[in-house]
């Protein structure tokens, strides 16, 4: 769902400033029927327009401040398998496949430097990886965001 009306980006912002907004207050701020708000806000849900609500949670605040990237390496005949393995590791966050010379992208948390080394290892024995690169995040400076994006022009 990329057509994004006022009222969808009024919605989003208002969630954006406090995720665990009450669909009637949202709908009080905004000057929308309660009904409205919810229709909407379950179109953006089944859309997949919406991060799941555990990704508000701080890997800090579950014993993980260390965070980090990790590239990898792959055996291109094995990236299923890799992919599956990767998805196995909780300390894994996220996997992005971009374009360059990297053939994945981790975004991983761990408890401490030394528990990164074995979180690194770990990725490292999955099969089909070849090599992996880690660079340690020092501290986070510009946070995830989108509330610009829903201020801005809907044709971007």
């Amino acid at each position: 769902m990329s057509d994004l009306d006022a009222t969808d980006r009024k919605i989003l912002a208002a969630l954006d400033e406090d995720g665990r907004m009450p669909t009637a207050m949202i709908a009080v701020r905004l000057g929308l029927a309660r009904g409205t708000v919810q229709a909407r806000l379950e179109k953006l849900r089944e859309s997949g327009m919406l991060r799941a609500h555990s990704s508000r949670v701080t890997p800090a605040a579950l014993g993980r401040p260390v965070a980090a990237s990790v590239q990898v390496e792959l055996d291109q005949h094995q990236i299923t398998e890799a992919i599956a393995a990767l998805a196995s590791i909780p300390e894994v966050l996220e996997c992005f496949a971009p374009a360059g010379n990297t053939d994945l992208l981790l975004r991983v948390v761990a408890k401490s430097p030394d528990d990164l080394y074995r979180v690194s290892e770990e990725i490292r024995l999955c099969p089909g990886i070849n090599r992996t690169s880690t660079s340690l995040f020092l501290r986070e400076v510009i946070p995830y965001r989108v509330t610009g994006l829903l201020a801005g022009d809907a044709a971007g």
